[in-house]
């Protein structure tokens, strides 16, 4: 009985598409978060007469064949890159992304990883780090007497001084870009890491080679639809429901053959 093990994979293939949507929702508040979703592809298939081959019994050919497809599997968990809205938020530090590009940033371990999420803190020593800590590249360490600071679409950082009245220049922010994001590896806590699949990282000034530009005092909503969400949930919920209804089925089937004298 072959059913119950396509109607098995389809089950499998709907808890996955609710555990994605369940993940979307539980990150509907996360700065910069993109909305994922689970794709599927067909399983392999079992051919009992094949298309174009001579039909014995007359030697005609047979025009489509018998097919018989086994049963669903997941191909991927794509990332839906779009622009959140963004949030005013009036902080110093708070830094939004309009466009492409991401925030480059030094882990420990020295690895590089790369974020869309703005909410960046001052450290003791003055130093603009993440909301864990992490150094952002390049460093720009802001002085202990520096009154505020003011941070231009370009990523230039000038502080105020309160016994002075011209701006000094700190920094410059930069965004790193990929030639397919997609690619990339998330890591937990709004980070990403390079693969293969994304390519090399292209490091250069906030906007230009097509990187968006910065945008101080806002940050970037996740993208999530809630009312989209809710119901491809509702989709998904109905579609594992009908699988187990042809378990059911199958199972029927099955004890009616065995009650057979």
């Amino acid at each position: 009985m072959r059913a119950l093990k396509i109607a098995a994979t389809g089950m499998a293939a709907q808890q996955m598409r609710v555990e994605t949507i369940s993940n979307n929702l539980a990150n509907m508040s996360t700065t910069g978060y993109n909305t994922r979703r689970a794709e599927f592809a067909d399983l392999h298939y079992q051919q009992l007469a094949r298309a174009g081959t001579v039909n014995a019994a007359d030697g005609t050919v047979l025009p489509t064949g018998v097919q018989l497809g086994l049963g669903v599997r997941p191909s991927a968990v794509s990332v839906h890159l779009s622009q959140g809205s963004l949030s005013a938020t009036g902080g110093d530090l708070d830094i939004a992304i309009e466009g492409n590009g991401y925030f480059e940033i030094e882990l420990p371990s020295g690895q590089a990883a790369f974020t869309r999420d703005g909410a960046l803190k001052r450290s003791a020593d003055g130093q603009i780090v993440t909301s864990d800590g992490f150094a952002v590249a390049p460093q720009i360490t802001i002085p202990d007497d520096a009154r505020s600071i003011s941070i231009n679409g370009a990523g230039e950082v000038y502080a105020f001084f309160a016994d002075a009245t011209d701006s000094r220049l700190l920094g410059q922010f930069s965004l790193a870009g990929f030639t397919n994001p997609k690619g990339l590896e998330a890591l937990g806590a709004n980070l990403f890491s390079e693969t293969e699949a994304s390519g090399p990282a292209i490091v250069t000034t906030p906007g230009q080679d097509g990187l968006g530009t910065l945008r101080q005092g806002y940050l970037e909503d996740s993208s999530v639809d809630p009312v989209r969400e809710v119901t491809e949930l509702i989709e998904a919920q109905r579609g594992y429901e009908l699988n187990s209804k042809v378990i059911s089925a199958a199972d029927q089937m099955l004890g009616a053959t065995t009650q057979v004298r």
